[in-house]
């Protein structure tokens, strides 16, 4: 089986130990950090230029960039490695994707930039495969196909927030995701070393500088850190993000040619931060994984994760949270407590929102 298909099948498949309530000291409201998880995403399409300038303007302290690359090894920001989830790429190139078990899908590095260029953006669908009617991922937000938005490169997002920044005085950071190193790599595309040496032309290089770079590969991770930042002289502050092995998030190529999941299982237990902390600078774990879905608005089950993140040296920066109908977990009451119990109950550094503006507004509430 072919890598590429390999990788569909993958995308079409796509625990931790419980303690009582954590007794971490909360920390002050202006040590917390908002990161605008791909862009403005409750109010404009994810990724969209639009949505990065208005979570800018929101006042976050970071934006988002998920990051794969073309077929002309150029750096595109999208969430997901394919582009028929966002684009109207199904009808521009009808004849231009691949198909996995009666599944299709249109992979961005099978087209160029300038073709990607031509599509238009939208919110996150998806397609009935009897009536092909688009369903929005999210029915609240912004309508499908209105507007006129294009998908961007890293390096237009990168201009646009350093100009921003010259032109406002402010100082709002870039937060880059490495997506799928592992299928990249096999398609002969180093996307890391590429994200890499394009950050480093805009001057991040170093830790004290404002940019994060995160990755669900733990193997990627650690060749970031102990291989190409060492070769590239740069040292950077790494995130290693954590998934539940059953998302297929992260892929094994095995002697036999197939495809078999990353095994998450070692990060849920006891020492998991410690082995963790030799090569990421901060974890990005689910916010399931720090409180639990059982717990109830009288009994919070926070898991140790973020007090053992603490102990060894590491920020704790949780996704995502939102606050569309139905996303908001039985034990908050609303949007707001729910950043109460992870800002000070969990006691995390920062979180990922599709909403930057209430959790910049929270935040400030308590100055």
């Amino acid at each position: 089986m072919k890598i590429a298909t390999l990788l569909i099948v993958s995308l079409l498949l796509s625990g931790c130990v419980m303690s009582p309530t954590s007794s971490l000291t909360p920390q002050t409201a202006e040590a917390k950090i908002v990161i605008a998880h791909r862009g403005a995403s409750g109010y404009l399409p994810e990724h969209s230029i639009a949505s990065k300038a208005m979570a800018y303007a929101m006042g976050v302290d970071y934006i988002e960039q998920d990051v794969v690359m073309t077929k002309d090894d150029v750096l595109v920001v999208l969430h997901d490695p394919y582009l028929d989830r966002v684009t109207n790429v199904m009808t521009v190139f009808p004849n231009r994707s691949r198909v996995v078990f009666g599944q299709r899908r249109w992979l961005a590095i099978d087209f160029t930039l300038s073709e990607i260029k031509r599509l238009s953006m939208t919110e996150a669908f998806s397609v009935d495969e009897k009536s092909k009617q688009l369903t929005a991922s999210y029915s609240q937000r912004f309508p499908l196909f209105k507007s006129s938005f294009r998908v961007s490169t890293l390096k237009e997002e990168i201009e646009l927030i350093q100009g921003l920044n010259k032109s406002t005085g402010n100082k709002i950071g870039v937060y880059v995701e490495i997506k799928a190193p592992w299928f990249h790599l096999a398609e002969g595309k180093d996307i890391s070393k590429a994200t890499l040496e394009l950050v480093k032309s805009f001057g991040y290089k170093t830790k004290q500088d404002n940019i994060f770079i995160q990755c669900f590969d733990p193997d990627e991770t650690k060749r970031i850190k102990q291989v190409l930042m060492p070769e590239l002289a740069m040292d950077l502050k790494l995130v290693q993000l954590i998934a539940e092995t059953s998302w297929n998030e992260t892929m094994r190529i095995t002697p036999e040619g197939t495809l078999t999941a990353y095994n998450y299982d070692w990060m849920f237990e006891p020492g998991a931060m410690e082995k963790i902390a030799q090569y990421a600078d901060a974890i990005g774990p689910w916010k399931p994984m720090l409180v639990d879905d059982k717990s109830t608005r009288g009994n919070l089950i926070i898991t140790d994760m973020t007090s053992d993140a603490h102990k060894a040296g590491m920020l704790v920066h949780p996704y995502t949270f939102r606050s569309d109908d139905g996303r908001i977990p039985d034990y908050a009451e609303n949007f707001e407590q729910l950043l109460e119990i992870f800002y000070f109950k969990v006691g995390v550094d920062g979180l990922f929102t599709d909403f930057p503006d209430k959790a910049v507004n929270y935040l400030k509430a308590l100055d």
